[in-house]
């Protein structure tokens, strides 16, 4: 009887050794190659207090192109183009870092190439950019110019006044946090008081910075956290407030954020329920307002 025991315990510890070995192996291939691979469309509705009357504003944003990325080239590169024009933009926002910096598995992808893709971006009332951290470690004279050379405006701490609508609105874009010399007193030059604007910079750890006068501060930079592990959230968001603007809509004393967890990849090409994102941005004046 005692020998015959014995083969059961070892076929319950291979048992559990195998389901071990299976779920890393689901594990891994959902971090290194499915979720990477995925774009989803994140449509919100953000109700702010100092936007027009009357029609909504359609806003989409991206962020974090890094193309070259594990699962990010060129084609789907495309895809994300195709998919900001499915949202119908009056304006379309990209908040920096199109260029990869040392991603283990990257291809390096020119920013020239990177802007003849972005041309085919369709907007009513223009598309605008701001540099990341990732462009400046490249060379934030060459990726602008990249861009500006297929029409999309680059502002850094500069802002530029549009019609939508019949209403005017201020774009006001700020260099990044950290690699930039961020002025916002640059960026809100010759901005009414009450004026609607929209600011958008890389890096959200400038938020706190930004004046109550701001109707809606853009950015991206975190990824999202880009691995986030349940009951536990984000291992590592590059923020010096933690998990604080990780991603989505963050309203404090009054003032409005949104952050998108962006396309590609950084460092390590792994994404772990943060998929790529478009983030397409219904803006409407609330009413009544809290």
């Amino acid at each position: 009887m005692t020998v015959g025991k014995k083969p059961k315990r070892i076929g319950w510890a291979g048992g559990a050794l195998s389901a071990l070995l299976g779920s890393a192996a689901v594990l891994f291939v959902w971090g290194f190659w499915w979720e990477p691979g995925r774009l989803v469309l994140n449509e919100v509705t953000l109700e702010l207090p100092n936007w027009p009357e009357g029609e909504e504003t359609r806003v989409t944003l991206i962020a974090d192109l890094h193309v070259g990325s594990p699962r990010n080239g060129k084609d789907n590169l495309r895809r994300v183009v195709r998919r900001v024009n499915e949202t119908s933009p009056d304006l379309v926002l990209i908040a920096g870092d199109l260029t990869i910096d040392n991603v283990v598995g990257g291809n390096f992808v020119p920013p020239e190439e990177i802007a003849e893709e972005l041309e085919a971006i369709r907007a009513r009332h223009g598309v605008f950019a701001t540099i990341g951290n990732h462009d400046r470690w490249l060379s934030a004279e060459r990726v602008t110019e990249a861009l500006e050379g297929v029409g999309i405006r680059v502002l850094e701490n500069q802002n530029a006044r549009i019609d939508v609508r019949g209403h005017e609105i201020w774009i006001a874009g700020v260099a990044d946090y950290w690699t930039g010399h961020p002025s916002i007193d640059d960026a809100l030059a010759g901005v009414g008081v009450g004026d609607p604007v929209l600011l958008f910079t890389h890096n959200p750890d400038l938020f706190p910075e930004i004046p109550s006068s701001v109707s809606l501060t853009l950015a991206g930079h975190t990824h999202g956290g880009q691995v986030v592990v349940p009951f536990v959230g984000a291992i590592n968001t590059p923020s010096r407030f933690g998990d604080r603007y990780a991603a989505g809509h963050v309203v404090e004393e009054g003032r409005h954020l949104f952050v998108t967890s962006g396309i590609g990849t950084s460092r390590i090409g792994v994404r772990f329920q943060v998929p790529p994102e478009v983030a397409a941005l219904r803006i409407v004046r609330c009413n009544p307002c809290p």
